[in-house]
């Protein structure tokens, strides 16, 4: 599976959209109030997809399992220092409620935990790098 996203920001509007596979999904993202750039920063959006990659996973793997998931509720919390820190004490809480028993949903969890590609990301220390850029001088 092939992923891009993008985002284009200028004062008067703030565009995200994300691709997988060639299909591509606008994401709604308010501006910044008062100021250019997302109503949403970095951190946040990582915290969102952490949540959101565990609570997809968790659907994904009861399938073949047989379980019968009502719902999952997944709390991401951490914090972040000064500029240019990096996140630390990230944490998150599940609750997972299905037609299952207690044992079964509890297997499922971490099975999950052990599964989901975000969290494995993070706790892999993946690179992220810079491959290109341009610079682009305006006049008025």
């Amino acid at each position: 599976m092939y992923i891009s996203a993008r985002v284009d920001s200028r004062p008067a509007g703030h565009d995200a959209t994300v691709s997988t596979n060639g299909l591509a999904k606008s994401v709604p993202i308010p501006a910044r109030e008062g100021m250019p750039g997302s109503g949403l920063n970095g951190g946040e959006l990582l915290f969102l997809a952490l949540a959101t990659c565990y609570g997809n996973d968790v659907y994904r793997e009861a399938r073949p399992r047989g379980i019968d998931v009502a719902r999952v509720e997944v709390q991401v919390e951490g914090e972040f220092g000064g500029v240019g820190e990096p996140a630390r004490q990230i944490g998150y809480r599940v609750r997972v409620e299905a037609r299952a028993t207690e044992g079964e949903i509890i297997e499922l969890i971490r099975h999950t935990d052990s599964v989901a590609e975000i969290q494995a990301t993070l706790r892999r220390g993946m690179p992220v790098e810079l491959t290109s850029f341009e610079a682009i001088s305006i006049s008025d």
